[in-house]
């Protein structure tokens, strides 16, 4: 098995196949993943940060996590996704899903419809976010208009993604697959930003993945969606450019990874240290008010 080593779980009718940094596959029981056309994906309450896995987790991240993709499935009905059923073994309800086996694309989508983060840590250097020229005088939280497509090139597991240019990808998956990927991820992020800005939150950024159903060829939506992990959400009514934004994210980790507090240095190869219980507290919070916002509903663990 590829993937890292966790705790696997004995769900009648499947069987473990692989562990990503947040989710673990199963296969139905008796077939393998070359002969099956349907996994269950789980997700864990383990968080991310930095290209690490955590040693805490966030209680019930993996529940709020399904349930907000679920939602924004159904809100983006338009575009084919890989969802089958939500009939799953009683031990991982709520936070599992089974879904089509796709061929996914070795490309992460994403788009930035805000300059903040990496693209304007690149900004600052080149005026540019991921090669593409940007015009000058722009600051931490100015609007993107357009949005902006910025691939990267999926990495293994405990391996940095990369960030690549559109030439570069098409140069990987073919030129009219990824115009195609890049007018499905723009096409997406136009569309959850209208949902979202209605709710009061703003959609900074977001990164999806693709696949191909091999049943019809089509291009799905995999993955998760539109989440705190693979997302930027800012409350729209304290957004003020040229400042960094409060966020409905992992941002609050990644903050205090890098604080004096937590006395690591992101760059010295270590693994990151415990979250403090105040911190897994604020996190798992700010999860559960994002699902609140967005979807109008009461989160139910």
């Amino acid at each position: 098995m590829s993937g890292l080593q966790t705790e696997t779980l004995d769900l009648p009718g499947w069987t473990h196949f692989y562990s990503g940094k947040v989710r673990d596959l199963y296969v139905p029981a008796g077939s393998s993943f070359a002969e099956t056309d349907r996994v269950l994906v789980v997700a864990s309450d383990r968080i991310s940060a930095f290209d690490y896995v955590l040693t805490s987790e966030i209680p019930d991240k993996g529940k709020v996590l399904t349930q907000l993709s679920l939602w924004w499935f159904d809100q983006l009905a338009e575009i084919p996704n890989h969802v089958i059923s939500t009939d799953v073994p009683e031990a991982v309800a709520g936070r599992a899903m089974v879904c089509k086996k796709l061929d996914m694309f070795p490309i992460e989508c994403i788009a930035r419809g805000y300059l903040t983060g990496s693209g304007l840590a690149e900004y600052e250097v080149s005026q540019t976010v991921c090669a593409l020229p940007l015009q000058p005088g722009m600051v931490d939280g100015s609007k993107l208009e357009p949005a902006i497509f910025t691939p990267s090139a999926k990495a293994e597991v405990g391996e940095h993604d990369e960030n690549i240019t559109f030439e570069e990808t098409a140069a990987r998956i073919g030129g009219q697959q990824a115009a195609d990927l890049r007018d499905a991820t723009l096409a997406l992020y136009t569309r959850a930003e209208e949902i979202a800005r209605t709710r009061g939150i703003i959609l900074a950024d977001t990164k999806v993945e693709f696949g191909i159903d091999p049943a019809n060829g089509q291009i799905t939506l995999g993955d998760e969606v539109l989440t705190p992990d693979s997302s930027r959400f800012w409350d729209a009514e304290t957004y003020a450019p040229g400042q960094a934004q409060p966020s409905f994210d992992k941002q609050y980790v990644r903050d205090w990874l890098t604080s004096a507090e937590s006395g690591w240095d992101k760059n010295s190869g270590e693994e990151p240290p415990a979250l403090p219980a105040e911190v897994v507290e604020r996190t798992r919070e700010r999860y559960i008010e994002a699902y609140e916002r967005l979807t109008g509903l009461t989160f139910s663990a």
